[in-house]
């Protein structure tokens, strides 16, 4: 493969990186702007939130809490995610904030989840699929995939599959149960390679995160056709944070560091303005019954346009399927 080639899928994630930010930028400079919307309170309702101890995730938790939901931060570092309750709770005296360990790398660690879980006997009216890893080393996950697709993708997807009867019990036609998945602009320059998936052929940390990312919202799109199909109460839709100072960049070369250490308070959302969409996906009643969306700065947005390409939303999924041995939508049979 010529360097061209290999170079090719990080100048699309950081030309699409770059395009983002100076919307973001112009956007501030903007004067006037919307105020932040006021939710209905959320007392009785149950989440879910991925990767919830840190970044967008932690600042999606705080504010469901802050409404007066029960939230389950689920994440991979003990210490970290009880450190994470202990200040939500502090800052939003709301108690029902708890922390279960969940490694979606781990299709062992998410299975066990689901089942500490499940063993609470409580409703689940909001699952938001957060936790991610971008331009990580070539390696794998404990089953042997690919990082970035195992991690962010077939971690979510086994986790959505085996929490969603719980999902369909919960929702009602009043007030449907909803799984808001967390993409990003990248996806638009991702290149799905179905006949290889795990990157083994060449592989680029920027291509296959921008893989991972398209693979979410495929995956979006056929869950809620799914879900529509079975007349269920239950919304999926996709959002885009933007670009969010995060630390999600620490695996950027130094020279990008460098970039970003000196722009960042300008051009970068702060991560709480990064969970706004997440929030307004998980708890905006105009979202009611709302589900196979993209959602960019709480605004309908059209996905790259490969993304609504039915035939492979269907291949993807029986692929993911059989990569994580699971039989149908909602099969208890796990």
């Amino acid at each position: 493969m010529s360097l061209l080639s290999r170079a090719l899928p990080a100048l699309r994630l950081y030309c699409i990186g770059l395009a983002v930010a100076l919307h973001q930028l112009l956007r501030r400079l903007r004067p006037g702007g919307a105020p932040a919307p006021v939710f209905p309170t959320q007392n009785g309702n149950v989440a879910i939130v991925t990767g919830g101890a840190k970044g967008i995730g932690y600042h999606t938790v705080k504010h469901l809490a802050r409404l007066g939901m029960h939230v389950i931060i689920a994440g991979n570092d003990e210490s970290e995610g009880q450190e994470a309750v202990r200040k939500i709770k502090e800052e939003t005296v709301n108690e029902k904030v708890e922390f279960l360990h969940c490694d979606l790398a781990s299709m062992k660690s998410i299975r066990q989840f689901v089942q500490q879980f499940r063993a609470k006997n409580c409703p689940l009216h909001v699952l938001v699929n957060n936790a991610g890893v971008m331009l990580v080393p070539e390696r794998k996950t404990e089953d042997g995939f690919e990082e970035h697709f195992g991690l962010n993708y077939l971690g979510h997807f086994l986790l959505t599959n085996l929490l969603l009867e719980t999902l369909k019990q919960s929702g009602t036609c009043t007030h449907n149960a909803r799984v808001i998945t967390v993409s990003s602009a990248t996806h638009y320059v991702g290149r799905l390679h179905l006949n290889d998936l795990q990157s083994r052929c060449s592989y680029s940390p920027h291509g296959a995160y921008a893989q991972s990312k398209l693979a979410l919202v495929l995956f979006t799109y056929r869950l809620q056709h799914l879900i529509t199909s079975d007349g269920n109460h239950v919304t999926a839709n996709v959002v885009d944070p933007g670009v969010v100072n995060t630390e999600l960049y620490k695996n950027v070369c130094w020279a990008t560091k460098v970039v970003k250490w000196m722009t960042a308070w300008l051009f970068f959302k702060t991560p709480e303005e990064g969970a706004s969409t997440s929030i307004y996906a998980a708890v905006s009643p105009e979202l009611e019954g709302v589900g196979g969306i993209y959602l960019y700065n709480e605004q309908r947005t059209k996905s790259t346009d490969v993304s609504y390409d039915e035939e492979l939303q269907r291949r993807l999924w029986t692929e993911s399927c059989k990569m994580t041995r699971i039989s149908d939508v909602g099969s208890r049979d796990l």
